[in-house]
């Protein structure tokens, strides 16, 4: 039998932690690359309130792609306001929100997005997209 080396010990044992390290973001990568499919009981919740001294509100929209709040495909429609100007918002395949303001930030809720939106403002009016 031989016997066990330094060297061999101190190598056995990064081997496993670089295993071990390897598979647990094969493990990450994995489920955070599973889009998540979002559901009717996904829908959000209608919000009106005062952020950072403005109005924010929003709902689910009404009379979307079929009569209903989703576009088909199961995702939401909402509708979404900063001081009565319109704020266009869109639901990601994987349920996240993000706002015209910032279309790389991603939020859980329209509420979110509409809150980052004031932040990104500043102050500033929302100007009404062209058509």
């Amino acid at each position: 039998m031989q016997r066990l080396t330094r060297r061999d010990m101190v190598r056995r044992s990064v081997l496993v932690v670089a295993g071990t390290a390897l598979a647990g973001q094969t493990a990450v990568t994995t489920a955070n690359a599973t889009p998540r499919s979002p559901r009717a009981a996904d829908v959000p919740t209608a919000f009106d309130e005062t952020y950072l001294g403005r109005h924010i509100e929003g709902w689910p929209a009404e009379g979307g792609h079929g009569g209903h709040a989703g576009d088909g495909h199961g995702l939401v429609e909402f509708v979404v306001r900063i001081d009565n100007d319109d704020l266009h918002v869109m639901q990601n395949a994987d349920g996240t929100w993000i706002s015209v303001i910032d279309h790389y930030e991603t939020h859980p809720t329209p509420r979110d997005v509409a809150r980052a939106a004031v932040r990104d403002l500043n102050g500033a009016s929302l100007v009404p997209l062209a058509v």
